[in-house]
């Protein structure tokens, strides 16, 4: 493991991050691969090694077809977070890339009856917005359902990939329906949701919140910051370079260009390996 480093990255700083620290995500990072469980598989917790990795998870609802609405879990983790789990599947990388390099992305401001009270200036993929608005009630009902059955009033949101985003602005969208709870959100391979206005909200409001990014993936370059995307602050960037191989950077600021961080170690999509995009991340790859 690399000793604690600073770099300058424009105007941000990298750090090496403590085994210990990584550690912390190997968890959460084990929900977000359970996310691509089928919900049948989910709802009695048997679906093979994500699920036997977590024993002791009740769930309190799952859905989603795969397809027009992503797999999605709430259930209560009483032994490893201590929190209600709320879990949402990613999607196959080819395809989103696809998806995210297409020149027909727009932005779409946040609804104020969905996100009420948010600023006008907040703008997201318009894709990620309806990818989050289809499951989003049943996700919100099951939160309460998990609250009121096990008392907890903490949220713990994962997400990878498409799945990110949706975890992404579920952290947004949670916390304006859910007064008096406290929330934590990590996610990875998480591709750009919104406009800098949007990343300043989360830096500003999405508590305890994190991105972990694998080496040269390229769905977090994406959609390009040309476009007008921006990712918040809190990335954690596991590098692929020399004797660090492997090692995770703390990056500072949005899409910092460190070479220890994303946006800096893939400048453009032909620099990318999609193959890093399902991990490890740490000793977990994304997957059923």
């Amino acid at each position: 493991m690399a000793n604690v480093t600073k770099r300058a990255a424009e105007t941000t700083t990298v750090t090496a991050m403590t085994s210990l620290a990584e550690l912390s995500y190997a968890v959460p990072a084990q929900f977000a691969s359970a996310a691509y469980c089928s919900p049948s598989t989910i709802s009695s917790w048997k679906c093979g090694a994500n699920c036997n990795a977590l024993p002791g998870f009740v769930t309190y609802g799952a859905g989603g077809d795969g397809s027009d609405i992503q797999y999605w879990y709430v259930g209560y983790d009483a032994t490893h977070l201590n929190a209600i789990v709320v879990g949402h599947q990613g999607t196959n990388p080819s395809s989103l890339i696809a998806d995210l390099t297409d020149l027909d992305i727009i932005f779409e401001k946040l609804d104020q009856t969905h996100f009420p009270g948010v600023p006008s200036t907040l703008e997201a993929h318009q894709g990620f917005l309806i990818a989050q608005s289809r499951p989003a009630a049943a996700v919100l009902s099951a939160v309460k359902a998990a609250s009121a059955a096990t008392g907890s009033k903490h949220v713990y949101i994962v997400g990878h990939s498409l799945g990110g985003a949706i975890a992404l602005l579920d952290a947004v969208y949670l916390p304006l329906h859910l007064p008096g709870f406290t929330f934590s959100t990590s996610v990875f391979g998480l591709p750009r949701v919104g406009n800098p206005a949007f990343a300043d909200y989360v830096d500003a409001h999405v508590t305890n919140f994190a991105h972990i990014t694998n080496k040269l993936d390229p769905i977090p370059i994406l959609p390009p910051r040309s476009l007008g995307y921006a990712h918040p602050s809190n990335e954690k960037h596991i590098v692929t370079t020399g004797t660090a191989d492997g090692d995770w950077y703390a990056c500072d600021g949005h899409d910092n260009t460190s070479v220890d961080c994303s946006t800096g170690a893939v400048p453009d999509i032909l620099a990318s390996h999609e193959a890093d995009h399902d991990g490890p991340y740490g000793t977990i790859r994304m997957g059923c």
